[in-house]
């Protein structure tokens, strides 16, 4: 992995927008049903918002300009399911507004033994 990969997930993580500062206070140190997820992980030349290795589980949050980068992000998900990572994509609303039922989802998702 090159160093300007490494340092663009790093200043993504200093720059993280207040939905994915409310679903990494759940996620991080293995809090979430003992599920060890990192966020801002390089994958290929794309960068996903929180990944869970053992379950083989991405999770991005978008806002609105999201709608702008809608190829990059088939592209995104391409490579990952390639991998054999599944995608699961929440608004900033979603994640906001209804927390409980983002993580009840990525809950359903997860792989023994972390259900």
């Amino acid at each position: 992995m090159t160093s300007e990969r490494i340092e663009f997930a790093r200043s993504l993580r200093r720059q993280s927008t207040r939905a994915e500062e409310i679903l990494w206070e759940r996620l991080r140190g293995s809090r979430f049903h003992g599920a060890k997820f990192k966020r801002q992980v390089p994958f290929d030349r794309y960068v996903v918002d929180f990944y869970c290795h053992a379950a083989k589980l991405a999770v991005e949050i978008h806002g609105k300009q999201h709608d702008w980068f809608a190829e990059y992000d088939r592209g995104r998900s391409e490579v990952l399911q390639r991998l054999g990572v599944q995608v699961f994509r929440f608004s900033n609303e979603e994640v906001c507004g209804d927390l409980d039922s983002v993580l009840e989802r990525i809950r359903a998702t997860l792989r023994l033994p972390f259900a």
